[in-house]
C-alpha cells in the first residue's frame, strides 16, 4: 500500500466518523414513542434506547390487577426500544454500515 491510498484510506475513515457522531447526537435528540392498551400507557425513549418519558392514563390504573398495569408498561417500552432500534438500524444502513445500529 502506498503513502496515497493510505492517504485516502485515513479519509475515508474520518469521513465515516464523522458521520457516525453526527448519527450518535441526532438519534440522542430524536424522541420515539411506544404505546400499550390503545395509548393507556406511553414510554417515550430517546434514539439510543434511554427512556426519557412514562405516562399512564388515570384509567389504566386498576388496583386490584397491577399485574396487567406492569405488563402494558412493558409492552410500551419494549414498543418503544425497538422502534428506537430500527431507527438506529435504519441511520447506520443510510452511512452505508449495514448491522451496526446497535452500536450507536
Amino acid at each position: 500500500m502506498n503513502q496515497k491510498q493510505l492517504q485516502k484510506m485515513m479519509a475515508q475513515a474520518q469521513k465515516m466518523q464523522a458521520g457516525v457522531m453526527k448519527a450518535q447526537e441526532e438519534l440522542a435528540d430524536s424522541r420515539i414513542a411506544g404505546e400499550a392498551a390503545g395509548g393507556l400507557v406511553r414510554a417515550v425513549v430517546t434514539g439510543q434506547g434511554e427512556l426519557v418519558e412514562l405516562s399512564i392514563a388515570p384509567e389504566a390504573v386498576d388496583p386490584d390487577d397491577i399485574e396487567m398495569l406492569e405488563d402494558m408498561i412493558l409492552v410500551a417500552v419494549k414498543n418503544a426500544v425497538a422502534a428506537s432500534r430500527e431507527l438506529s438500524d435504519d441511520r447506520m444502513q443510510s452511512l452505508g454500515i449495514p448491522g451496526m445500529g446497535g452500536l450507536l
